[in-house]
Parts: structure tokens; sequence; C-alpha cells
């Protein structure tokens, strides 16, 4: 009765999301701390700063609430953060090199013991 019926996304609308999504901007802890911090000593208005920086108002005073209670978290000893990208590479390539020096002596032990147990067949 009140129900619309679903119309199929058309090729150009989701090519057009999907653009959207892949340039979305991902903004740094340090960023979103300068924008609240310019926010809060209120040279330009919120409407005039995140018109300026190219966000949403909505968006400012999510982080600016996020803002006190990170600081909190620091202050009351919670260190616990969510790792950046480039971190995660980093522990990624650093597990990867490591595995790869575990095989590569698991490896050698082998033909240690191979040639430890052939050298002593030799001696029977």
């Amino acid at each position: 009765m009140g129900k619309k019926p679903r119309t199929k996304q058309s090729h150009g609308e989701k090519v057009v999301k999907d653009i959207r999504r892949a340039t979305h901007k991902q903004y740094s802890a340090e960023e979103k701390i300068r924008v609240v911090l310019d926010g809060l000593k209120g040279e330009d208005s919120i409407a005039e700063l995140c018109r300026r920086e190219g966000i949403a108002q909505s968006l400012y005073f999510s982080w600016s609430k996020e803002f006190p209670e990170a600081g909190k978290k620091r202050l009351a000893g919670d260190t616990a953060r969510a790792a950046t990208s480039t971190e995660v590479k980093d522990l990624r390539r650093e597990a990867r090199d490591l595995k790869e020096v575990v095989v590569e002596q698991a490896l050698e032990l082998r033909l240690l013991k191979k040639s430890m147990i052939a050298d002593g067949d030799d001696d029977e």
C-alpha cells in the first residue's frame, strides 16, 4: 500500500557512488585535532570553518565530542588506540620478514640434522 517499488540503481549512479567512495578524504588524528582546536578558538563560525575544511557540521560536532573523551581516556592511563594503516602495513611486513627468517632457520636445522644422521650412519 504505502511502499514504493525499489528501483534498480543505474550503472551511472553506481559508478558515481564508487568514485565518491574511493575519493572520500580520510582525516588523520592530527587533522581532526587541528580542526576541533580551530573551532574552539572561535575566530570563525563553525559553519565557516566547516565550509573552509570541506566537512559537514555534523562531522565537526562528532569530532569535538570525541576530542575530550579521548583526552580523558589518555589521562586516565588508557594508552590503547587504533593502529594507523601505515603502522599495520609496517607490522605485517615485519611479521612476514620474521616468518621468512624462521623458515630459513628451520630448513638449515633440518639439513644439519640430516647431515648429522648421515655422518653417524657412515661410521657404522
